[in-house]
């Protein structure tokens, strides 16, 4: 016999009250608190369970068997390729690519595997549609339309190598009462789905719908739940797309893929550097190269900085692809320590291509874009930079400085400015000029020779 408890959690954060409360304790948010009615079954107990079997460490296998895709820069993103019984969750903006990247995944998947596509948003038309666009009209995958769980778990035989459930927030399930969506819904369907996989091996990606803040749109611990969690980016007026891992416990994270929207689908790039650095034909103030490191790849783009005079009380401050409690951290040890104002001057800042750059390394690109764009010095195509800025004004070591100088190399790059404190760059044997730097004195020096030689 099955009764039914009440219970209150808030919509935002997914947090559980026993009663309803006007503002939720745990995000702070108001009006939130929205009543669960749950089914649960009165006869079930731990006691009937049967005793656990427990296995030794050394039982598993070393290495883990990957499916590849043949779309080299998303099986980057997963750490070399997909394991069977893996759970992915992708998130990214509506009309970004979600869709048509995995079904693309699944078109070239078929040919070897026994794929299923299943659609709680589009119709089969729809899908059919772009198939024929991405030319996948003639594969072999299996595509249904339907939002109920259990029905959708039911119709799956045991042999299916790769599920697409488009999208998650999309489902439910009878055993909770409330619409899809909610919190307990997108919890309920994502642990029947997680337990369907790691019973019967199927890989399965799961499309997450995103919040205006970008984050992946339910409760936190869907991310939790999850193997994988990816993340889709990139500008509407943008043709470049970026997919981030943010987590993955098959492969590294901050992994990321690069790929060019086009009319026939998501093409994988493979140099993206060359991508980033496309139209710097002439050396202008204010632009410098950043040798950066994503995940396991080094990448190159473009830093560029305006700084113009401000016609208001406080001046403005504009970041796009950078953190811009950074810029004030750089801006103030500039002023700090060189005595170089920028409190009367507009600063924007923007990295070329859509491209967001998260380590710490890029604070020297940062300071040589800023200090060139402020005194009108030119920074030689030719070179390019990468160090942290410490509060002392100190320029820091990074790691895996090789690796930079030699995708700078690669690109034709012949002189590099890079933290003295670095030694494992000091012994290179390229054919490039190593510019060491201390500190932000050093660097004012070399802004403001007339040329580095090239």
């Amino acid at each position: 016999m099955t009764k039914s408890e009440k219970q209150f959690y808030c919509s935002e954060c997914g947090a559980m009250f026993h009663k309803w409360l006007g503002r939720c304790e745990d995000c702070g948010q108001w009006n939130t608190i929205v009543e669960e009615v749950r089914t649960a079954n009165s006869k079930s107990s731990p006691l009937e369970k049967s005793r656990l079997e427990f296995i030794k460490l050394s039982s598993s296998s070393e290495n883990v068997d990957r499916k590849l895709s043949d779309i080299g820069e998303f099986d980057r993103v997963l750490g070399g390729g997909m394991v069977p019984g893996s759970v992915v969750l992708i998130g990214g903006d509506p009309g970004i690519g979600k869709s048509t990247l995995l079904l693309q995944v699944l078109a070239a998947l078929s040919q070897d595997y026994n794929c299923v596509y299943i659609s709680g948003e589009e119709s089969a038309e729809q899908i059919c549609l772009r198939a024929l666009r991405l030319g996948a009209r003639d594969s072999e995958v299996k595509l249904a339309c339907e939002t109920d769980v259990d029905l959708i778990i039911k119709s799956l035989d045991s042999d299916i190598d790769f599920l697409v459930i488009d999208s998650i927030q999309t489902l439910h399930t009878s055993l909770v009462e409330s619409t899809p969506g909610t919190v307990t819904q997108v919890r309920a369907c994502a642990y029947a789905l997680i337990n369907f996989a790691k019973t019967t091996g199927t890989t399965v990606f799961l499309v997450g719908h995103v919040t205006k803040d970008g984050a992946i749109a339910g409760p936190k611990v869907l991310e939790h739940m999850v193997d994988t969690v990816l993340y889709f980016e990139g500008e509407r007026g943008n043709a470049y797309r970026i997919l981030r891992a943010v987590k993955n416990r098959y492969g590294p994270c901050d992994e990321l893929g690069i790929f060019d929207m086009r009319q026939q689908g998501l093409i994988s790039v493979n140099n993206p550097s060359i991508v980033f650095l496309t139209q710097r034909d002439n050396a202008i103030p204010g632009t410098t190269v950043f040798s950066g490191i994503e995940g396991t790849r080094p990448i190159l783009v473009e830093v560029q900085a305006l700084v113009a005079k401000s016609y208001f009380t406080a001046p403005r401050r504009t970041v796009v692809g950078w953190d811009i409690n950074r810029l004030f951290t750089v801006l103030a040890v500039i002023e700090s320590k060189c005595k170089i104002s920028f409190s009367d001057r507009d600063v924007y800042l923007s990295i070329a291509g859509g491209f967001k750059i998260s380590e710490p390394a890029g604070d020297l690109a940062v300071a040589l874009s800023l200090l060139s764009a402020k005194n009108g010095n030119v920074v030689e195509n030719s070179t390019c930079a990468f160090g942290e800025i410490g509060l002392t004004g100190e320029i820091r070591s990074v790691s895996r400085c090789t690796e930079r100088i030699k995708e700078a190399e690669k690109l034709g790059f012949r002189n590099i400015i890079l933290p003295a404190s670095n030694k494992s760059c000091k012994e290179y044997g390229g054919n490039l000029t190593l510019i060491p730097v201390r500190n932000l004195s050093d660097l004012i020096t070399i802004l403001t020779m007339s040329k580095i030689e090239e």
